[in-house]
């Protein structure tokens, strides 16, 4: 990831994004990502209710009893496809502005969220229907959010954003207006979205309104 600094040092603690985690490779590594990648196409074409180990198995060409010593059930398969969405090295856009960075964020949540398979989507709506994967999706978002902490980390150190600004809360303002448009209000993507929403958030936190309040020791 590029830098805007001439001579950057260190990242502050909290903003540096956790290592993707690592699996083994081999035999044991091509049967999990043919059992995934049929998870995802079976979600994608069937939902929720149309999901069963049975038919994965078969997608995947394993032998049943496989698919059920490794994951159990669909809860444990929904769960594991999502952690291995944590297994990447994607890293947030660097555009060199607070707006720019959230800006292309929003993009790419556009694009995943608007993807045909709907397999986003149907992972989320999976996660309201299976404590297995309900857990696993609260992981993959705490996971996302810590990866994006750099981008406040960056506008505070340009000068764009007042130190404390709470990362997280900014985050959420900036990326909620296409989670409710595109999945709870199933509009239409609207092009304009992903700029109108990071220009909004990035106005507000400019003008302080993410900046953590001092604890009861400062005041």
């Amino acid at each position: 990831m590029t830098s805007t600094d001439s001579e950057p040092g260190p990242e502050p603690e909290g903003t540096r994004p956790p290592p993707p985690r690592r699996r083994p490779g081999g035999r044991t590594a091509r049967i999990r990502t043919q059992v995934l990648d049929a998870v995802r196409a079976e979600l994608g074409e069937h939902g929720y209710d149309g999901l069963t180990t049975d038919a994965v198995a078969a997608r995947a060409g394993v032998h049943r009893t496989t698919v059920y010593r490794r994951w159990g059930d669909v809860g444990g398969l929904l769960a594991d496809v999502l952690d291995a969405a944590s297994d990447d090295d994607w890293q947030p856009p660097d555009t060199g502005s607070l707006e720019g960075d959230l800006a292309a964020l929003n993009e790419e949540i556009q694009a995943a969220l608007t993807a045909r398979p709907p397999i986003v989507v149907a992972l989320i709506a999976a996660s309201f229907r299976s404590e297995k994967a309900a857990q696993a999706q609260q992981r993959l978002w705490e996971d996302r959010y810590a990866r994006c902490e750099i981008i406040v980390g960056r506008a505070v150190r340009r000068g764009e954003l007042p130190p404390p600004t709470d990362a997280r809360r900014l985050l959420i303002a900036a990326t909620a207006p296409l989670y409710h448009q595109l999945v709870l209000l199933r509009t239409p993507a609207d092009p304009q979205l992903p700029g109108q929403a990071a220009r909004t958030a990035a106005l507000a936190a400019a003008a302080g309104a993410f900046v953590e309040p001092p604890s009861v020791d400062e005041t």
